[in-house]
């Protein structure tokens, strides 16, 4: 039986909190304090004390693992609740664990406060992720990342873990390219410095040894603690502690508990040593992958634009001397050429997120005619602009090509997109536009050099750009705890096609080297997966 100090705390508790299910045990919803700042979410059962030790988990999985239910055994394990109480507390809402192993749609951070000394000497932060692998279109990893940085950047959000829960069903029994893929989605979001603090939490446990699971871990060259012998460091539970205690199978139910509770001390035994990492170093590597795959997106745009311009410079050269060859036979001569102008066309977005709090659109630079940042989801504005991530601490864009104020940009439902249109030419007009060309320069060259040296103003542009992405890889793998990861992974056929110039003579060989390396890894088949979901998402639209 439940002693007379825990009943009494109990009921004080229960006094608060709304049943939702009679029976044994009796489950009762937790009252608690939701709190919505920025876009950012806190859910909060209990007062802080001041000056009280917390220790913060952050939950990382794949979808249906059970992680809701893990945070709902991790707060009635703070609360000191024991099988003979018969009671359970939730704190996830009964809708959001109905939805969220399947949909959860945003990171939400879970404060446990004032149940210090009944089991634990700290208070509990839980950080619940969406589901990595989700095939739906307004969930997918890179919001995930997007999200944590907010989290790890804002006033009231997280600033350093003490551990980090690799939340995965006891019962895997294979490494498919789904898991593949959320395993490396979810390692290389960290620094090097993390991976003694990330820790396996096993979910829908039988009672029996993981053995299938520990394999898929190993399989994936997933990085996580290790003890003094070298052997991982994970902890087993099963999720029936709300089941209905009735007939034959109460024993069973009970045996099942004590386990999950004797992990769970285990658990908590080891994050009471656990020192806190900050996450100043996981902060730089979201910030460098973002940076990283809007450098990406911006090179290929430009190179749109560059391909297009050659096109156009050999047209006008040719027609030059054609021109000049006909001057005397015609003094009008004309002929059609492709003239490249920049449209704006219509792409998705608006209101999108939990109650609308965001919105999805496109910066773009009005003076460049340039879109700087195409899936934007940052809400708010200012009253010098629109606000992005694009734009650097003096409020100039790092993208667009003069690198502009933010005064000149907007945010809109819409993108830049290169084009060309027939036009009539004649020779006096390229005459003319080249005399404009060369105007105010010291010494004027022939107009078929001008047109070589704009060819190579954007071939020099073009190499800048591929110049900070090699960057931007190099960065990330100094200091992510993933060094393999798909993220760089799928960039790297891409710029080692670029770059083929002598210059990137040696940027190519280490970027094939890592490719090789990877391969060898056998990240091929989770990039397909990445591949093959997002073909899913666009055939759903």
């Amino acid at each position: 039986m439940a002693t007379e100090n825990s009943e009494t705390f109990l009921s004080s508790i229960i006094k608060k909190s709304q049943l939702i299910q009679s029976g044994s045990p009796k489950i009762y919803q937790l009252k608690v304090l939701t709190k919505i700042t920025e876009g950012l979410k806190t859910v909060t059962v209990g007062t802080k004390k001041v000056n009280r030790l917390n220790k913060t988990i952050l939950l990382l999985g794949e979808t249906e693992t059970g992680k809701s239910a893990l945070i709902d055994v991790l707060v009635n394990y703070a609360m000191g609740v024991k099988w003979e109480d018969e009671v359970w507390f939730k704190i996830v809402e009964e809708e959001m664990t109905r939805q969220s192993e399947s949909q959860t749609s945003d990171v939400i951070m879970y404060q446990i406060f004032g149940f210090e000394g009944k089991t634990l000497p700290f208070s509990l932060t839980l950080v619940d992720t969406p589901g990595y692998g989700d095939n739906r279109d307004d969930i997918n990893d890179d919001i995930i990342a997007e999200r944590l940085l907010d989290w790890f950047t804002s006033d009231g959000g997280v600033h350093e873990v003490h551990a980090v829960g690799l939340v995965l069903k006891a019962s895997v029994n294979r490494l498919s390219d789904r898991l593949g893929y959320v395993f490396d989605s979810v390692a290389s979001l960290f620094g090097a410095n993390m991976e003694e603090n990330i820790f396996a939490l096993l979910t829908h446990s039988d009672g029996g040894p993981p053995e299938n699971a520990l394999t898929a871990l190993a399989d994936a060259q997933i990085k996580y603690a290790k003890d003094e012998q070298g052997e991982p460091v994970y902890f087993v539970f099963n999720n029936c502690q709300s089941a209905q205690r009735t007939g034959r199978y109460t024993r069973n139910l009970k045996n099942a508990w004590e386990d999950s509770e004797d992990e769970m001390k285990q658990f908590m035994e080891v994050l009471n040593v656990t020192e806190a990492q900050t996450l100043r170093t996981t902060v730089e590597v979201i910030n460098q992958r973002n940076q990283l795959k809007d450098c990406i997106i911006n090179i290929q745009d430009k190179l749109k634009f560059i391909e297009l311009k050659k096109t156009q410079i050999d047209q006008e050269k040719a027609l030059y001397i054609k021109c000049k060859e006909k001057m005397k036979a015609n003094e009008n001569y004309e002929e059609d050429v492709d003239e490249r102008y920049k449209d704006k066309e219509p792409i998705e977005g608006g209101r999108c997120g939990f109650l609308g709090l965001y919105y999805r659109g496109a910066t773009s630079c009005l003076r460049c005619e340039e879109t700087c940042h195409y899936k934007c989801r940052m809400n708010s504005t200012s009253p010098d602009g629109p606000r992005c991530k694009m734009f650097d601490g003096r409020g100039h864009c790092t993208v667009c090509t003069n690198k502009c104020e933010r005064k000149h940009h907007v945010k809109e439902k819409w993108i830049y997109v290169p084009k060309t249109r027939k036009v009539r030419k004649t020779y006096e007009d390229i005459k003319k536009k080249y005399k404009e060309g060369v105007k105010g320069m010291e010494k004027h060259s022939s107009t078929l050099e001008r047109m070589q040296q704009e060819m190579d103003k954007l071939l020099e542009q073009e190499h800048e750009e591929l110049e900070k992405s090699f960057q931007h890889i190099t960065t990330l793998e100094s200091i992510a705890l993933n060094i393999d990861s798909i993220f760089t992974f799928k960039h790297l056929d891409f710029l080692i096609e670029r770059m083929q110039d002598e210059k990137f003579a040696e940027e190519v060989r280490k970027l094939k080297e890592m490719k090789q390396r990877m391969e060898g890894k056998n990240l091929r088949k989770a990039l397909n997966y990445a591949a093959t979901a997002g073909g899913d998402k666009k055939k759903q639209k």
